[in-house]
């Protein structure tokens, strides 16, 4: 959620924010009408329960019909009260929903718009010339690294098997990532993969999106994470973290899950959009007015994961519509895919500002030890679908895939050949 106070000083910011995500501005307006309602309702309660006590005093004080009055005044007020509370519970609610519906603010840099408006602030490296370039799908299953049949016989469509050396391919990519983050500060992380409602609806997973997240209902309630994003947010619910010696830094390992609805149709082949993958993923707690400077760091680590992979790239500033509720600027880098032509998403850092923090009630204290809410910012460090830059961009004329020298490192092999 946003700080209701910048929403009540500063309507036209929170106007201008949701038109250029594409959002409804009277969303501004309602959440403000249901604020001055729900304040309106606490002071009506707390007036009838001030009179009520001041009833009760002197019932205590009163006998015969004066005392007789006094408690079928104390009975009528009761009612009262009752009413006014459960007014004031309906406002609350009310209110509530408008303020979680509301997107988080944009940062100013960020460009309006939706998803083809975004920014490209650099080029890195330049496209392999390659003549008729095969797909990562055509060599994954030359090498003997990927079974798309037996995956989806096994679970269905967008599911697969890594394979062989395409196994450890991806176990020395994610190795490569965590040995990476852990010598630039961050801790290292095995989370859960299932995560309460709360979790979820805390970090903005559950909005516009809901319908790409599962969900384990009957018994359990409980939802699968598309990133460990949404369990490092949950980690420290509910706590006043200690920031005097600066962010708190995470890299999570996990599998996630996402059902991809409503991109039927759109990169079914291969490994590129699936519905389950491996990803180690950054999470940094900090204070507000560090989160820009933690967000720059967490895009030049993703370029220094780039590097280690050799693929060109470019990066891009996401314009407000194609920002997700939770984030205020996100920062892709998208490497060069030879097959098509064209740059795909390899990884993604998120500035969520107090965004998730406040929802999930993650504080630190600051200089005079009163509590604040903290800022929260994610970004990609290794996945599943780097594989496909990989395999494309480094595809040699003999067939086999040439691996760059520090990731052949963690692989245990620098040449993948051809299966006989």
């Amino acid at each position: 959620m946003i700080d209701l106070k910048f929403v009540r000083e500063n309507p036209d910011v929170v106007r201008d924010s949701q038109r250029a995500r594409g959002e409804d501005p009277e969303l501004v307006d309602q959440l403000l009408e249901a604020d001055a309602a729900r304040r309106a309702s606490i002071a009506e309660a707390d007036t009838l329960r001030a009179e009520q006590k001041a009833l009760g005093r002197q019932v205590g004080k009163a006998s015969g019909d004066e005392k007789t009055a006094l408690l079928e005044r104390g009975k009528a007020l009761a009612e009262q009260v009752k009413a006014a509370v459960a007014r004031q519970n309906e406002a609350g609610a009310a209110f509530d929903g408008f303020h979680r519906a509301l997107s988080n603010v944009i940062a100013e840099q960020t460009p309006p718009g939706g998803e083809d408006d975004f920014v490209v602030l650099e080029h890195v490296g330049t496209p392999p010339e390659l003549t008729d370039p095969k797909d990562h799908l055509e060599i994954g299953e030359t090498l003997g690294l990927i079974d798309m049949p037996r995956g989806t016989k096994v679970s269905g469509s967008r599911f697969y098997f890594l394979t062989g050396w395409g196994a450890l391919l991806q176990l020395g990519l994610l190795n490569m990532a965590a040995a990476k983050a852990t010598a630039a500060g961050f801790t290292m992380m095995i989370p859960p993969v299932l995560v309460k409602p709360e979790i979820m609806g805390g970090t903005g997973f559950l909005g516009a999106h809901a319908d790409e997240v599962y969900h384990l209902d009957k018994d359990d309630d409980l939802y699968l994470v598309g990133t460990s994003e949404v369990p490092l947010a949950g980690y420290h619910s509910d706590e006043i973290l200690d920031l005097s010696d600066g962010p708190k830094r995470y890299a999570g390992w996990s599998t996630c899950f996402r059902r991809e609805a409503g991109s039927y149709g759109k990169d079914t082949r291969g490994i590129l959009r699936v519905h389950q993958f491996d990803k180690v993923e950054g999470f940094i707690y900090c204070r507000p007015e560090d989160a820009e400077a933690e967000h720059q760091r967490l895009l030049d680590f993703e370029k220094s994961m780039l590097a280690a992979i050799d693929v060109p790239y470019r990066v891009i500033d996401v314009a407000a519509g194609d920002l997700g509720s939770s984030a205020a600027r996100k920062f892709d880098c998208e490497a060069w895919v030879p097959s098509q032509g064209t740059y795909r998403e390899l990884t993604s850092t998120s500035n969520c500002t107090t965004f998730q923090a406040r929802r999930l009630q993650v504080r630190y204290r600051d200089e005079n030890g009163k509590p604040q809410t903290a800022a929260t910012l994610n970004g990609t460090l290794a996945t599943t679908r780097w594989i496909v830059a990989i395999l494309e961009n480094h595809q040699q004329p003999d067939g086999s895939v040439r691996l760059p020298e520090e990731l052949a490192r963690f692989v245990g092999r620098d040449v993948l050949t051809p299966q006989s």
